[in-house]
């Protein structure tokens, strides 16, 4: 069993402490991109030597694609084969691109094809992939007391302390641990 936290510094945090760094292929290749879209640019409508410069566009997106896709399908078969059961927040995606400042961050991360691919692989594996609550405040809980800091709602407090049992607590790790309470709550019930 395991719970995760998708986020945009690391790729996802899950309720054993492991972290997942976020490998972030589009920022990487960017300035190759952009160097290419220009060259681009400055080519005439309709020569032979654009559409060759299109081609250098498209394969720039493409190499960045594979990356991106075989990261996330080596990352989705290592968590279904080794948990039975998996709790992910369900998170409204399509709704947080429209935040324009985070919008590239998140679409290079790809939530939406991670959540997916272990969907269709908790299928054809038999496991389960259970989705907590949009709204359930997983980084504000304690997960050893139960106790809700609201002083945790911004998120550049990325670690605090419980004020009832003084545990100390990663926001992304502490979130993934009531995550998975949460998700196997909701399951037994």
């Amino acid at each position: 069993m395991i719970g995760i936290d998708v986020g945009i510094k690391e790729f996802y945090s899950d309720s054993n402490g492991n972290i997942v760094p976020n490998p972030k292929y589009l920022e990487k290749s960017m300035r190759k991109l952009i160097r290419e879209q220009r060259k681009l640019s400055r080519k005439q409508k309709g020569s032979n030597n654009r559409n060759r410069q299109r081609v250098k566009v498209a394969l720039v997106h493409e190499k960045i694609t594979n990356q991106r896709n075989d990261f996330l399908q080596k990352q989705s078969t290592m968590l279904i084969r080794e948990n039975q059961t998996i709790c992910i927040e369900e998170l409204k995606v399509r709704n947080m691109m429209r935040n324009h400042k985070l919008a590239q961050h998140i679409g290079s991360a790809s939530w939406s094809k991670f959540f997916d691919m272990l969907a269709y692989k908790s299928v054809w594996y038999g496991n389960n992939v259970v989705k907590v609550p949009t709204m359930y405040p997983s980084s504000q809980t304690c997960s050893c007391c139960g106790y809700k800091n609201p002083l945790v709602k911004n998120l550049a407090v990325r670690v605090w302390e419980c004020p009832e049992c003084h545990t100390i607590h990663n926001r992304d790790t502490n979130a993934s641990i009531n995550i998975l309470t949460k998700g196997l709550q909701m399951q037994s019930a």
